[in-house]
């Protein structure tokens, strides 16, 4: 079976996802979640239609497995997959398609919806054992595009895997993507999203975790004049890894925001979190980091920091750390800075003859650096740092 045969399994969920957002309406600033969104911007991109499969974009050359999806064309058309990934049929998909949105409790998540009315069909990927690294490159034509991934990893299964996003002119792109983590797996996920500063962007990642599993999700996004990235991770016995670190970069006037939740529904549960903004001139970063630590999830051990530079007078930063937790055994912590370039350290720089420009060029590339280089080898061939400090520079 090929992916483009499986459009018969999500007619039912599109039915459900346009019956949603008839119900749901649009979001609006009463709702806590969305307070703080430009809602023009997010009405414009509800209104946009599907793209079609437009001309094959030129991308950089890869050593590795590499997967292009448009939301049309049939990604495994030409492509062998090696030993440990398969495809799942149509069953299978049917039994595990929606599963881990349930555990995350994204029922009813308007972003979610929107993406189950709007896409057409869904790579869904077995993985078994240690497999060769996978890139799934997510590009569409003008108008909308929409993907969705599944991966499921079975007990002991070894992944890295980079997803990297593209777009340009008046676009947009919605993608959904749900994993399940076996006993014992690991996963380690690079998202890269970049834009030319007009197009948007609806990420949703649910992520379920096994006892004893290792979830690592490093993320750069830049370049986008709306964008809404929320990874939702639940350990559901306890015992497991996670692991977020995030790198979100604005200019001009874009907003981009990124909600997070991890909940542990198990004992030993571990998080270890930083999350970087960058905003310039008159754009917007949105930082919104839920922890949920119920009384059955003793001696967790979670850590949450945001730190946020601001580049400009105009530009504005909101960060919010969300921990609800009963259990009484547990260490966590949270801690959220918002700062300027530092006089001092400019001031260093420029002393040992470096112009002003480039020594700002300098702090601002060790600021990135940090979260870029914990993107998966892949990403070299894509030049995120590159990617980014253009993006603050334009």
């Amino acid at each position: 079976m090929t992916v483009s045969t499986m459009h018969g399994v999500l007619e039912p969920v599109q039915e459900r996802g346009r019956a949603a957002l008839e119900r749901l309406g649009l979001p609006t600033r009463r709702q806590e979640p969305w307070r703080l969104t430009n809602l023009k911007r997010l009405g414009a991109l509800a209104e946009m239609k599907l793209s079609e499969a437009g001309a094959p974009r030129p991308l950089p050359d890869s050593s590795g497995l590499r997967i292009v999806l448009d939301g049309i064309s049939d990604p495994l058309d030409g492509v062998t997959l090696p030993e440990g990934i398969t495809l799942l049929q149509a069953a299978e998909l049917q039994q595990a398609l929606g599963h881990t949105l349930d555990r995350c409790g994204c029922a009813d998540d308007w972003a979610v919806e929107f993406n189950h009315a709007s896409t057409k069909q869904v790579l869904a990927l077995r993985i078994r054992g240690t497999v060769p690294p996978l890139e799934l490159v997510m590009s569409g034509g003008s108008g909308l595009a929409a993907t969705r991934v599944l991966l499921l990893l079975e007990e002991k299964a070894d992944l890295e895997v980079l997803e990297v996003v593209l777009a340009d002119g008046q676009s947009a792109h919605t993608h959904l993507l749900e994993v399940h983590l076996g006993q014992e797996a690991q996963l380690r996920h690079g998202f890269l999203a970049s834009a030319d500063g007009t197009a948007s962007l609806l990420a949703h990642l649910a992520v379920e975790q096994e006892p004893r599993s290792s979830y690592s999700f490093t993320s750069v996004i830049e370049g986008w004049a709306f964008g809404r990235v929320e990874p939702r991770v639940v350990q559901v016995d306890g015992q497991a890894q996670t692991t977020l670190k995030g790198l979100a970069v604005t200019s001009g006037d874009q907003q981009l925001a990124t909600h997070t939740a991890v909940r542990f529904a198990g004992p030993e549960g571990e998080l270890d979190q930083l999350q970087k903004c960058l905003a310039a001139d008159r754009s917007h970063t949105i930082f919104n980091g839920a922890i949920t630590v119920p009384r059955e999830a003793q001696r967790t051990n979670a850590a949450q920091l945001s730190r946020n530079l601001l580049l400009s007078e105009r530009a504005r930063v909101d960060t919010k750390p969300e921990l609800e937790i009963v259990a009484d055994d547990v260490r966590c912590a949270h801690g959220a800075t918002v700062s300027q370039l530092q006089e001092d350290q400019l001031f260093y720089l420029q002393s040992r003859g470096i112009s002003a420009a480039d020594a700002a060029a300098l702090l601002l590339q060790g600021a990135c650096q940090e979260i870029v280089d914990q993107l998966p080898a892949a990403a070299r061939a894509w030049e995120p740092l590159k990617r980014v400090m253009k993006g603050l520079s334009s």
